[in-house]
């Protein structure tokens, strides 16, 4: 090689090493709360997919709903050296040492569907999120213009004790409540966000209300809660969305076809799809230095019989739920 050409591949070597990784080179290990629903089982799916579009090297973790092990993971990735953090935190406490330990190593760390207490808030770089509370009203006041007036006690499944999503979703349905006079939440306890739970729950709410003869509605945080809360009133001789009516979120395939059915009756879409948001936020700001604003909210949506349910199931049911 002559003097000139060495020259010129030093050059090039050098602008090449000062340019910014990208996205091909880029690897984000994503703490995942676990496959508790349909919803979430989605949200993996769709994730594979958002950083396979954008050649992203994506390392799921997998935590079995248990915050013990999203720490673990956190720490295992840190230890990695990968260039983000995803986290979808199972409660929304706890996470100041391990998001520390992030910030010190220099890794981003962008928050998925669920949100942190304010205290950690300096620790992550933005959360891509719905507005939860917003949800929770959206289903209230669903329920206040169907019931019209009438008297309405309501039985109400909990998400998981002590996640943000849990409480900010039963806060928005409570400020529904509120102005409404006519609706009253009678029972009030959590299913885990799981079909199983959900059923169980639903069960004893049955029991305690004349076999569910006081029940004017069900609220559930969750669609694969509201899954298994049809079941048991359909193993208790009732006919839910015609003697109970049921409202939920997350908009997963099962409940369209229980829409579909008569079986429910609305559900307020939370999109799969936080991955997507995240990965370009990451990407502007390791190629850029772009600092995206603290929240990304993305778009929910209130679908009902007259969405023509079967047609979004028929669009849903590939995308992992």
């Amino acid at each position: 090689m002559t003097t000139k050409a060495l020259l010129a591949a030093t050059a090039l070597v050098a602008i090449t090493l000062s340019l910014p990784a990208s996205a091909a080179e880029l690897t984000v290990g994503f703490s995942q709360i676990g496959s508790e629903s349909g919803w979430r089982a989605a949200e993996t799916s769709v994730s594979k997919t958002e950083a396979t579009k954008r050649k992203v090297t994506l390392k799921i973790a997998d935590a079995q709903q248990k915050q013990e092990n999203q720490i673990k993971a956190i720490r295992s990735f840190i230890a990695q050296g990968v260039d983000a953090i995803f986290l979808a935190p199972v409660v929304s406490s706890g996470w100041d040492a391990v998001l520390k330990e992030a910030k010190e190593a220099k890794i981003p760390v962008v928050l998925l569907d669920r949100d942190i207490d304010p205290s950690g808030k300096e620790l992550y770089l933005t959360a891509v999120t719905s507005d939860s509370v917003h949800e929770g009203a959206v289903a209230g006041e669903w329920l206040a213009k169907t019931v019209a007036g009438k008297a309405c006690n309501v039985v109400e499944l909990q998400g998981t004790v002590g996640a943000s999503v849990a409480t900010n979703r039963k806060k928005g349905f409570d400020s529904a409540v509120a102005k409404n006079a006519n609706l009253k939440v009678v029972r009030s306890q959590t299913g885990d966000f799981t079909r199983a739970k959900g059923k169980e729950v639903m069960e004893s709410f049955i029991k305690a209300e004349g076999g569910g003869k006081t029940i004017c509605a069900v609220y559930a945080h969750n669609d694969d809660m509201m899954v298994g809360a049809i079941q048991a009133m359909k193993e208790a001789g009732l006919k839910p969305g015609k003697d109970i009516l049921t409202v939920s979120i997350d908009a997963v395939p099962d409940i369209f076809k229980a829409i579909a059915a008569g079986e429910a009756n609305a559900t307020v879409e939370l999109t799969p799809n936080m991955a997507g948001p995240a990965l370009d936020a990451i990407m502007a700001f390791k190629a850029k230095g772009t600092v995206p604003p603290k929240w990304i909210q993305t778009e929910s949506k209130l679908y009902t019989a007259a969405d023509d349910p079967q047609k979004i199931y028929d669009s849903k049911k590939g995308l992992g739920y």
